[in-house]
This record gives structure tokens, sequence and C-alpha cells, in this order.
């Protein structure tokens, strides 16, 4: 039986993987800190449902992740934990930054690294990361946030292009979203002033293209014309536009 991991998966996109990947008949491991939504969520799901209490904000807690499940010969692993954090960077909050830092590109690495290596040793896998539009683009005003995506997303392209030298038949994409109708925006504190997808459309999208092993996956077009467009506006040009961007969305 085929199996998937999914991280941050007790609401929003995380979610919806789950129920995606379930109805194409994969087991699931589900990890996130709220247990509650997730029994929710399991009990609408027609294939195993194995539940993980864990905060990932705690670096320790990926490797202990890897260490209870490495056993479970995993098919995908999808790396959609991460939080977000508005306002101008002189007056966020430090820790907040630190545990941010911690769990959007410290323990995504240690898991991508660890479950990246035994997907090797059986030459098949598929790893997604969850990182965003704000990938490409320096975030004034969620300055910490944006620069955790970047992380992401320059690592999986880097990843992905040393598995291509080596022929390897594990695969990995990166999702780059832009505002999507999740939970994001409380826990940011904002609020975005274009329409948002759906978190169930997204992650239909990135299933598809991850399959199809699409390299960065970028759903819809907006976005994508976002993505061409900022590769041709001067870097201050740009950051004055963000600002204004993220601005407008502060509560």
């Amino acid at each position: 039986m085929m199996k998937a991991l999914i991280t941050g998966a007790s609401s929003g996109i995380g979610r919806d993987f789950a129920r995606i990947l379930s109805k194409r008949g994969y087991d699931l491991i589900l990890v996130a800190r709220s247990v509650k939504p997730m029994e929710e969520l399991k009990k609408e799901l027609n294939t195993k449902v194995d539940i993980i209490s864990m905060d990932l904000s705690d670096i320790e807690n990926a490797k202990k992740l890897y260490n209870q499940v490495k056993n479970e010969n995993i098919d995908i692993l999808i790396n959609d934990a991460g939080f977000g954090l508005i306002g101008s960077f002189r007056k966020t909050d430090l820790d907040k930054e630190l545990s941010m830092i911690d769990l959007n590109i410290k323990s995504l690495h240690i898991l991508t690294k660890l479950f990246l290596s035994d997907f090797l040793k059986k030459d098949s896998g598929y790893i997604l990361n969850v990182a965003s539009a704000s990938a490409f683009t320096p975030g004034p005003l969620m300055a910490t946030y944006y620069s955790t995506k970047v992380y992401v997303y320059h690592l999986t392209l880097a990843i992905y292009e040393e598995l291509k030298k080596m022929k390897s038949n594990v695969h990995i994409s990166c999702l780059c979203p832009g505002p999507v109708d999740t939970n994001f925006n409380n826990v940011a504190n904002c609020e975005f002033k274009i329409k948002a997808l759906s978190s169930n459309y997204v992650a239909n999208y990135a299933i598809d293209k991850m399959f199809k092993n699409k390299l960065v996956i970028i759903p819809g077009l907006k976005m994508k014309l976002v993505y061409i467009f900022e590769r041709f506006v001067p870097t201050k040009l740009k950051l004055n536009i963000t600002y204004n961007i993220q601005y407008r969305k502060q509560n």
C-alpha cells in the first residue's frame, strides 16, 4: 500500500492534500500540533490514517518524527507546515520569528534531507515542499516570512538539479501559491486584498503537477503572470510594490 506523510495537516492546504491522496488510495501519516482537527479529518477518509501530534517549530521534533516513521516505507513527503507574520521588521517579535525560521526552514530541511536519503536507496519517491509566491521577491513588512520561502524555493531547485544529474527516479517539487483561503491569514495577522484561491483547488493542482514531475508549481494565472513579470522589474521598484501590497494587508 502506498503511503504519504503530510506536515501541517490539520488545516488548509495540508488538510486538502490528505483528502486528495486518500481518494487516490494512499495511506496517510498526518502531522500537526492540533489533534482534534486531524481526528475529524480521519473520520471522513477511507484509507488508513495515523495521527502524530508534534510541534515542528522545535527542530528536535523533526528528527524524532523521522525516527518514528522511518520504517513505514513512505512514498510521498509533503512539507506543508509553516506560518507567517506581518509587520515592520523593527517591531515584530524576535522569538516568533526564530520559531518561524525553525519551522519554515530548519524542520523542512531536516525532513527533506532524511527522507531523501531513504528515497534514493529505493530509487523512488516524491517530495513536495510548500513555499509561496513570496519566494520570488523580497518582502518588506513580511521580511522573515518571505526570506524563509526563498530558502525553501532555492533548496528545492538545487536538489532537483542534483537528482536530475544522477538520473534518479526520486522527484522533488516546490509549490509556490499566491493568496490561498486558509487560516494562514489569521496566524499572520493579515488580510489579502486580492481574491484568494481555494485550498482544495491549490492542493489538487499541486498533486497533479507533482505526479507529472513539475519542478515549480504555481497555481492560478495571476501568479504565473507575477512570476514572469517580476523577472523584468528593477529591484527597488519591486520592493516599493511589495511594501505597498503588504501595507494594505495589515489589519
